[in-house]
């Protein structure tokens, strides 16, 4: 029996939202939710702390490797799901052949971006030795992070100088998250 990728999807969102929602109920009073603010970051020893507008401090239990994979799952997500539209304007006889063409363009675009992060992850990755990438290509900026200690201004350049090389001369945002 061949299960959706869409009931998958929402069988695994039903189970976190379960799963977050009997840890919030038997969570000790006055412990705060975790989340995550990359502009405010401080290091706190293996665990990374942000202050909310409140001012209150919260602590970031989500592991780098865990935030990678859910950046990754999120966008690749979004992409099947925008694929799939895609691919229904192709099949369809609803639409007139210059719209199916230029589905089939765009459906080739976005495989060509894929293609584009997954290459300059795996060069970034083997060039510098970073145990993990993440490469997110939107519409005007390329953000590269990496998982590293610390970003020195000559590795950050050089991870600038392999995006424009693999996207072109687009604006590339280059950042790190330490381990934790």
């Amino acid at each position: 029996m061949m299960v959706k990728k869409q009931t998958v999807w929402l069988l695994t969102m039903l189970s976190l939202m379960i799963v977050l929602s009997v840890y919030y109920m038997t969570a000790p009073e006055g412990e705060d939710m975790a989340f995550i603010n990359n502009q405010e970051t401080e290091k706190d020893g293996a665990q990374d702390t942000a202050a909310d507008s409140n001012g209150d401090t919260a602590i970031s239990q989500m592991s780098t490797e865990e935030m990678f994979a859910a950046i990754r799952m999120e966008k690749k997500n979004e992409r099947d799901k925008h694929q799939e539209q895609l691919s229904e304007i192709v099949a369809s006889s609803e639409y007139s052949a210059e719209e199916k063409n230029d589905a089939l363009k765009e459906m080739q675009q976005l495989q060509e971006l894929q293609s584009k992060e997954s290459i300059l992850e795996t060069t970034i990755q083997s060039n510098a030795q970073y145990e993990d990438v993440l490469v997110r290509a939107e519409e005007d900026v390329i953000y590269v992070t990496v998982k590293a200690d610390e970003l020195s201004p000559q590795e950050a350049n050089e991870i600038t100088k392999l995006a424009v090389d693999e996207f072109g001369e687009k604006p590339v945002q280059v950042e790190f998250q330490p381990y934790n």
